[in-house]
């Protein structure tokens, strides 16, 4: 039998990654880092070593990068704002959700699903989107970068937004885009669909919560999980 199929009856809940999986930013992210870590901190990495770190936290990225030792606690907070305001400021002309996700959200906030965002992104870039957006409304609940002690692929993000939205992990879908989001949710007992935005299939073979990919909200399978 088909878990999916034998759980959806007790759906209670969507909970969504940001970056890459409700926006397709990815590439201006990796872009921002690559200017700072090069061009501002003497680095010499190339784009595929860049986005292969690029994800966690900030200062975790800035440690698998650079080293332990190379940054104090205060420089890696102000070199990951700086990060994010080149980010925001390039990436704000092309701010948009993925097709079909604005008439998703509606139709499960109708359906009376409840949804929240749990995202390793500090709470100034979950701003930038769901307040350019105006989509805070949909979403009873955020668990962001600082709310966490340990970052994805441990299960604490999603496990902390399904208590604040006191639902069941097993009540749970995730949205995500990277194998370590999905490796998270898979920790929290839930199970995954994935948005192709940035990773392609076979890089999540080894994850058996994953029951669907997409390229964006649109399509049958959306329609049916909200019906």
């Amino acid at each position: 039998m088909n878990t999916f199929a034998a759980n959806k009856q007790y759906m209670r809940a969507f909970l969504f990654d940001l970056n890459g999986t409700m926006i397709h930013d990815m590439e201006f992210h990796t872009r921002a880092w690559m200017h700072l870590m090069n061009n501002d901190l003497g680095g010499n990495f190339t784009w595929d070593e860049v986005k292969a770190q690029m994800y966690g936290k900030n200062p975790e990225v800035l440690v698998r990068m650079f080293g332990a030792d190379r940054f104090t606690e205060r420089e890696m907070k102000e070199l990951s704002f700086e990060k994010e305001r080149r980010y925001q400021q390039e990436f704000l002309p092309h701010l948009a959700l993925l097709p079909g996700l604005h008439e998703f959200l509606e139709k499960a906030h109708k359906a009376g699903i409840v949804m929240g965002i749990g995202s390793a992104a500090i709470p100034f870039n979950i701003d930038f989107v769901l307040d350019n957006l105006n989509i805070r409304h949909y979403f009873k609940a955020i668990v962001s970068a600082d709310d966490v002690t340990i970052s994805k692929p441990h299960p604490e993000t999603y496990l902390s937004l399904a208590k604040l939205l006191e639902v069941e992990p097993s009540d749970c879908v995730v949205f995500e885009d990277v194998p370590k989001g999905a490796e998270a949710a898979l920790n929290a007992g839930m199970q995954a669909v994935i948005l192709t935005t940035t990773h392609q299939k076979h890089e999540f073979d080894e994850l058996p919560n994953v029951i669907h990919f997409a390229d964006d909200f649109t399509g049958e399978f959306f329609d049916e999980l909200v019906t």
